[in-house]
């Protein structure tokens, strides 16, 4: 009896292993690109070392709408992911119907409260419970810029203003080079928004038009310019921007085929994949005019109800090393964004992942952090669709600058 129970003690101690490694999460994102996978292999590698295995489950598409639709089938079908990569109101969506894990305990045994941005917190936590693990903060109103080729086209200097950029894009585009790097894809075309809205009215104009959706304001003069604005840069984008990937677009200033790109800061991973160095091959710098306010955007992992005590222990364990400052810090130097948690140390960043960790703890002491129109964190996705639809149907020239004004105001009111 007594060699039948030391037989199954040890039977048992070489089982732990095998059952720790039984660990899964299955983590549905739209993180595809080079930079993009880098970043992600961190958190992977993280997992693993605590004997939780990844099951990728990669859904191509910059913007979540391809992963959205994967999503809703999975969860329709009583099968959802362990974690799915959400934005903004898509998570608040999610928490409604009832289907998301109570992240509260960990939350308060981690302090989240006090170290994540309440900006942030808007979108992260549902009827005062935690709901979403946050990634990043990521803004969307910067210029990346290749720095030979600029100097190649005579531009000396940062342009501090809206015109000075479009003067600077046109000899770039004089010069032989694609002015401004783009894809044609509605959320791209909405990206861009983010930053001329910003621009062009100030941080109260854009809380008030887009996201409080007063519709005297959306009508204004102040809304006219901002697509006349956007005819100018229109005017500045190659003929095969149709249709191209963000990652595509960055490519053409890496590789010094153009000159700027307007992007969110998701696109300097790209370059650090590229071993591009900032300040020696490449510029980053706040879209003129916007200095000093930010669009934010950030990626959560939304942890669904699993009802399978050994999936929902793998789930948490995901959940604490998502938050823990150490992976903040090394996922983010290699994803271009600021950390999600404010209590993270800049040292291992470079000037312009420095810069956004800057700005980003400014714009969030001012009250000038504001959700980006682009990436769900403005308004509703029902809302941002009608947004898209006004915006990608201007910049491709089916509607005037006026009836591009006249149909957001018509949204706003339906």
């Amino acid at each position: 009896m007594k060699k039948q129970l030391i037989s199954l003690a040890i039977a048992a101690t070489l089982a732990a292993p095998a059952l720790a490694q039984q660990q899964s999460v299955e983590v549905l994102h739209w993180w595809t690109s080079g930079g993009e996978a880098s970043a992600l292999n961190v958190l992977k590698t993280t997992l693993e070392k605590q004997g939780v295995t990844w099951n990728d489950m990669p859904v191509a598409g910059g913007g979540g709408e391809a992963a959205m639709t994967a999503v809703r089938a999975r969860v329709t079908a009583g099968n959802p992911p362990t974690a799915v990569q959400l934005l903004g109101f898509d998570v608040q969506d999610w928490a409604k119907q009832g289907v998301l894990a109570d992240l509260n305990d960990m939350a308060a045994k981690g302090n989240w409260d006090k170290v994540v941005p309440p900006q942030l917190q808007k979108f992260t936590k549902y009827n005062g419970k935690w709901i979403a693990v946050p990634v990043n903060l990521h803004t969307t109103n910067w210029i990346w810029a290749n720095k030979e080729v600029l100097a190649k086209a005579g531009v000396t200097s940062e342009p501090k203003d809206f015109d000075e950029f479009i003067a600077s894009a046109e000899k770039v585009q004089k010069a032989g080079f694609i002015a401004i790097a783009h894809g044609g894809q509605p959320w791209q075309d909405a990206t861009v928004f983010d930053s001329v809205v910003l621009s062009t009215g100030g941080v109260d104009y854009y809380r008030k038009a887009f996201i409080d959706l007063d519709t005297k304001t959306l009508g204004s003069p102040t809304t006219l310019k901002v697509f006349q604005r956007m005819s100018q840069i229109r005017k500045l984008v190659d003929k095969d921007f149709s249709g191209r990937d963000w990652n595509v677009a960055s490519g053409l200033v890496i590789s010094g085929k153009a000159g700027f790109q307007i992007m969110g800061d998701w696109a300097k991973g790209e370059f650090v994949n590229a071993k591009k160095v900032p300040g020696k091959d490449f510029y980053c710098y706040r879209f003129p005019g916007t200095q000093g306010t930010a669009a934010f955007n950030t990626d959560n992992f939304a942890m669904f109800k699993l009802g399978d005590p050994a999936k929902t222990a793998a789930q948490m364990k995901m959940a604490a090393d998502v938050m823990d400052p150490s992976f903040q810090s090394s996922f983010n130097v290699i994803k271009g964004a600021a950390p999600a948690r404010n209590d993270v140390s800049d040292a291992a960043f470079d000037d312009c992942g420095k810069k956004a960790i800057k700005d980003a703890a400014e714009a969030s002491k001012n009250n000038t952090l504001v959700g980006s129109i682009a990436h769900g964190h403005a308004v509703p996705a029902s809302m941002k669709s009608a947004f898209y639809d006004v915006i990608t149907r201007h910049f491709n020239g089916q509607i005037d600058d006026r009836k591009a004004v006249a149909e957001l105001v018509s949204a706003a009111r339906n």
